[in-house]
């Protein structure tokens, strides 16, 4: 049980429904993974050969347009899992913004091993329902809340998936975290100008609603605050 007895995602990755049995026999079946920086596991299109588990860093899921252009259509953190399962061709390219590691598994050794665990498959149904969830949400606040609303959204939902993670720290009584993204990254999850981005992200500092310690350092001074103004 190697990397499973000291996986510091163990109690809420997927593998949480599993006694230790059966984790085992799933150990045996996996290989952790380490991602550099902008290395991709996954390519849009390709045939789905890899599952995984994020251990530690965060994973951007992509598309390519007609035209070449790249656009985020999501982010994966620490304990979320990665791959379509039962699916025979990968729907987006999955790419680390930092430093990553993750457990992979081959897709047939994984499906194979889900179907005799049906406590592992509900566990998978309710990340599933979780994700559409999220989605849903993710289109309204792309399809009816301004620039604004966009931000300050983006801003708490990087702070609660962070902090679940241990990734978000309390300082004098304020949330600072370092976002995994660059502006123009930011914009492109957004559908937003790297512009209005930077003009957004000035207004909320000027505003006393946030602090910019560094380029990628958000620190949240006003939360009430940054709630009203993501709608």
């Amino acid at each position: 049980m190697a990397f499973c007895e000291t996986c510091r995602v163990r109690n809420r990755a997927i593998c949480a429904a599993l006694d230790a049995s059966e984790i085992q026999a799933l150990n045996a079946i996996g290989r952790q993974r380490k991602l550099e920086a902008g290395q991709s596991l996954l390519w849009e299109g390709e045939d789905s050969v890899l599952v995984a588990n994020v251990i530690e860093g965060v994973l951007k899921l992509s598309t390519g347009t007609a035209d070449g252009r790249e656009q985020i259509v999501g982010v994966v953190y620490p304990s979320d899992f990665i791959g379509r399962p039962f699916g025979q061709q990968t729907a987006h390219s999955v790419t680390a913004l930092t430093e990553a590691t993750v457990c992979v598994f081959s897709r047939t050794d994984f499906d194979n091993f889900a179907r005799e665990h049906p406590a592992l498959e509900h566990k998978l149904l309710q990340r599933t329902l979780a994700e559409l969830d999220r989605t849903r949400a993710w289109m309204l606040l792309l399809g009816r809340k301004s620039a604004g609303e966009r931000i300050a959204a983006f801003l708490l939902e990087m702070a609660e998936r962070l902090a679940a993670n241990g990734a978000c720290e309390n300082v004098g009584g304020h949330e600072t975290f370092d976002l995994p993204f660059s502006r123009q990254q930011i914009a492109d999850v957004l559908g937003l100008t790297i512009e209005t981005v930077s003009r957004q992200f000035s207004k909320l500092k000027n505003d006393g609603v946030i602090d910019l310690p560094s380029r990628r350092s958000v620190t949240i001074l006003n939360r009430d605050e940054l709630e009203d103004r993501a709608g």
